[in-house]
Order: structure tokens, then C-alpha cells, then sequence
């Protein structure tokens, strides 16, 4: 059973949420605001609900000086530094569900798995053809018809950073598979998402049950 939080206060909209909708700052030792996004540096923490404009003005009208009841030092790239940190994080994500054994690179193979594969998400680089998006958005289409629409596609991180993730050279499409480390990823992506603005749509994510969309291999019912 899933460990509870208490809800916490953020500091510009003045609305309790989960600590998942937030993220943490604290004071490092020059009383500069230093991002907690894991939860776990000590001291202090004061909270902003995560999204880019949030800690944008969080920063520029000073809230964190009164939030904390101290000087408080935060950068004017606050903001855009802590979109690199959750950027990083899910390349982090993406390579901890390689290791799980939960990718599948290549056109061919991830044409092949749309079919054969209990695939969650399809993944391209955002340098990707558009014909090879389409390529694959059809044999897609020809499993869920309209639902595609609520099928996560992922197509933030570039080659290289696919190949770092990946450890493999020019990767393109990829496909991901469900299991252990696929919803770490998710989870990371629709994060990164929600600080950008460009929230993913949750319907592709999670039944009414909470349970990871799959898309099961043809042939197969659902349970």
C-alpha cells in the first residue's frame, strides 16, 4: 500500500497539495534556494507547485525570502534550471527501463511490437522523420482506431540524448514495453510535461483502476 503524504502549501497559489504536485526548495549554506526535487535534502523546506511559471515568479517577487523568514538567493534561471534537472530525470528514467529490459529500439522492431508486444508507449527522437512517425502512427492506429489519441507518444529528448540513455548509436523509434521501469518513465515524463505546460493526457496512462494502459498483443483479450 502506497506510503501517505501530507499535503503541503505552496507558496504562490496558497493551495494544499500532494508533494508530487510540488516541488521542494530549501536554503543551502550561502542562502542560496537549491531545488529538492527528491524530497530528502535536509533542513527546512518551502514549496512551489511545479510548473515552470510558478517558480518563475516565485523568483522574481521574492517569495522565497518570506517563505522562508530569511535571505533567500534564487537565480533568475531558477526556473529553466530546474526543467534541465527533471530533463536529466527522465533521461535517467529512460535508462533504468533499458536496464529493466523494458525498451525495444529500431523501426522494424518497434513496428513489429505494436502488434506482438504489450507496448505502454512508443518513444521518437525529436529529430524523428515525419514519415516514420506516420509509418509507425498508422500501424498504431490500425490496433486502437480512435484511442490512439489517448496513446502516449514521447518525442522530447533528442538522438543523443536517446543514445546516452540507451547506450546505442542513432536511435530513432523506440518502443516501450510494460513492466518494471516503464511506469518509473512514465510517471517522469508526465512530470516533465506538467512543469513545461504540456501536461500528458492521463487517459493514456491509467484505467479508471489506476492500472498502466497496455496495449495487448493481437490476438489477446483484455482481462
Amino acid at each position: 500500500m502506497p506510503r501517505h503524504e501530507p499535503e503541503r502549501t505552496c507558496i504562490i497559489t496558497r493551495e494544499a497539495k500532494g508533494p508530487a504536485e510540488l516541488i521542494r526548495f530549501v536554503l543551502g549554506p550561502d542562502h542560496q534556494v537549491v531545488p529538492d526535487l527528491r524530497h530528502k535534502l535536509p533542513g527546512r523546506g518551502v514549496w512551489v507547485t511545479a510548473r515552470f511559471d510558478m517558480v518563475e515568479a516565485a523568483a522574481k517577487r521574492r517569495l522565497f525570502s518570506r517563505a522562508f523568514k530569511a535571505e533567500a538567493k534564487a537565480p533568475e534561471t531558477l526556473a529553466l534550471d530546474i526543467e534541465r534537472l527533471l530533463r536529466d530525470d527522465l533521461r535517467q528514467g529512460l535508462a533504468l527501463a533499458n536496464k529493466a529490459g523494458a525498451v525495444i529500439t529500431g523501426f522494424h522492431k518497434v513496428e513489429s511490437a505494436i502488434t506482438d508486444k504489450p507496448i505502454v508507449a512508443l518513444i521518437h527522437a525529436a529529430e524523428a522523420a515525419e514519415d516514420g512517425r506516420r509509418k509507425l502512427a498508422n500501424q498504431l492506429r490500425k490496433r486502437l482506431g480512435d484511442a490512439i489519441s489517448h496513446f502516449p507518444v514521447i518525442q522530447e529528448l533528442s538522438i543523443d540524448e536517446l543514445d546516452l540513455a540507451l547506450g546505442r548509436s542513432h536511435v530513432i523509434h523506440a518502443a516501450l514495453v510494460a513492466g518494471a521501469g516503464s511506469d518509473g518513465f512514465l510517471n517522469r515524463w508526465h512530470r516533465y510535461r506538467s512543469y513545461r505546460g504540456t501536461d500528458a493526457d492521463q487517459t493514456g496512462l491509467e484505467t479508471e483502476t489506476g492500472e498502466p494502459t497496455i496495449l495487448k498483443p493481437a490476438g489477446t483479450e483484455a482481462e
